[in-house]
């Protein structure tokens, strides 16, 4: 039998890429199921018989989180990345997302919320990375697409507003399962891991001179759905690109748990690391990029860039400490006054939350021009790929530790924006020309489809978002 004990437990495909269930550990429990229900607005949302006894999964793991006895599990991938190592074909490079560098230090017993960044880098250079670079660069790009993209839908009074962020791939395949109506809402801005994977085998293929073919992409992330993500079919803008068939944009992704677990398995002694930077070219990022990893970080981000773009100028103090956006609240909103435009503003933390607010936005109880969503609790830092620590819960002192740690970084950078990014700058100058232009739009946006057919109630047609926006720039 393919799901036992579904009654109390999360079903759980054999073929999914983000977790897995040994069910002779199982207790039943039932926290699996709570979480998934009660959180993540998934399990009670579907009916296996009505499915065809397939599963309905967005992937963010959280169902491992809550699993007390190990039953529920991520799936690893390090042994892949290992072997592609060990072979002298492949240049291996290694990309980190934010929220990993104050997660991973847990794992050798610094304090939660430690910045580790210098030693993550070091680490990945010794496992065999040929490249170390930064996600925060992705981040700042998504930035300029998304903050240009949510500008033009203003001003020209885009009838698909809010525009919701779509860096959040559980977020997004949840709209598309169970509200394919807002699919047209969604950023048509790739996360910022699609957007690294797209512009390494191309742009820095490119720069540095090397065949794409022979690159494997790996990003150490806080989140389980990413493995989910890059397997999606149009991730593969870097193919067509190069018209290299079979090309993906990333190759593999590692959990902030994986990565720790292959360090020790290597002996490599951690805190006795000399620290080391990123390389050139995608190695920089700004304060914007670093608190993508927080709830409400995609939010701030974007308004700083969508003041400039708007006026010119740079952020006010105000925009650039955005405190109603901060925070563990479920939902956080704020009213802006730029110039003459009046925007209002929500951030959501998990899917729950977010599917309250979607009814009251289909209701015409609340409206917003733009709404950040994230799937886990705290944001990226609160991912299922996370450290958590045997028997203990991952409690709100620890996320906000954690979210407390990118802030920090955040006041003491002194490019604080997406824009200000020099290297962001060099990207667009040399080979991407301008934000929404033909070759962003090429690699750095994506499209959605609706998954509603899979509940087994028929299907909901609608217009891609990527060919409505296309011709914008």
């Amino acid at each position: 039998m393919k799901h036992l004990f579904t009654e109390k437990v999360v079903p759980v495909e054999l073929d999914n890429p983000a977790i897995q269930i040994d069910y002779d550990k199982c207790i039943k429990c039932g926290l699996c199921k709570r979480t998934c229900d009660n959180d993540i607005a998934v399990a009670g949302r579907f009916n296996l018989e009505e499915t065809g006894d397939v599963a309905i999964c967005i992937h963010c793991g959280q169902c491992a989180v809550a699993c007390p006895v190990g039953a529920i599990t991520q799936v690893e991938d390090y042994q892949k990345v290992k072997e592609a190592i060990n072979d002298p074909e492949k240049i291996v490079i290694f990309n980190t997302a934010p929220a990993v560098r104050v997660a991973l230090g847990e794992e050798f017993g610094y304090e939660v919320g430690s910045y580790v960044e210098d030693k993550m880098v070091a680490a990945l250079r010794k496992l065999g990375g040929e490249y170390v670079f930064d996600v925060t660069f992705g981040a700042d790009m998504t930035i300029m697409e998304e903050a240009n993209e949510l500008v033009d839908r203003i001003i020209n009074k885009s009838e698909n507003l809010p525009q919701f962020t779509s860096c959040c791939p559980s977020w997004v395949k949840y709209v598309e399962t169970f509200y394919p109506e807002f699919i047209p809402n969604l950023s048509t801005t790739k996360s910022p891991i699609g957007i690294q994977g797209a512009a390494i085998k191309t742009y820095f293929a490119k720069e540095a001179n090397i065949d794409p073919a022979k690159i494997v992409n790996v990003t150490i992330t806080p989140c389980t759905s990413k493995k989910y993500e890059i397997s999606r079919p149009e991730m593969n803008s870097s193919s067509k690109y190069n018209n290299i068939e079979g090309l993906r944009d990333n190759d593999y992704i590692l959990t902030t748990k994986e990565l720790a677990k292959w360090i020790r398995e290597e002996d490599i002694d951690f805190e006795a690391l000399e620290g080391s930077n990123f390389d050139d070219l995608m190695g920089q990022g700004s304060g914007a990029g670093i608190i993508f990893g927080n709830s409400g970080g995609v939010m701030e981000a974007a308004v700083r860039t969508a003041y400039h773009v708007l006026t010119g100028e740079r952020p006010t103090k105000e925009l650039l400490d955005f405190k109603p956006v901060r925070g563990l609240e479920g939902v956080k909103e704020a009213t802006l006054q730029i110039e003459d435009k009046v925007i209002k503003v929500a951030a959501v933390q998990t899917t729950n939350n977010a599917e309250a607010l979607m009814e009251k936005i289909k209701s015409g109880e609340v409206d917003y021009q733009f709404v950040e969503v994230m799937t886990c609790k705290g944001g990226c830092i609160g991912g299922a790929g996370q450290p958590k620590q045997p028997k203990k819960k991952v409690t709100n002192e620890i996320r906000l530790k954690r979210i407390e740690g990118l802030y920090n970084k955040d006041a003491h950078i002194n490019v604080k924006c997406s824009y200000e990014n020099p290297e962001v700058i060099k990207a667009y100058d040399e080979f991407f020309e301008k934000p929404l232009s033909h070759v962003s739009h090429e690699l750095l946006h994506t499209e959605f489809d609706s998954k509603y057919y899979m509940l087994g109630r028929g299907d909901v047609k609608v217009d891609n978002a990527k060919s409505e926006e296309k011709s914008i720039g």
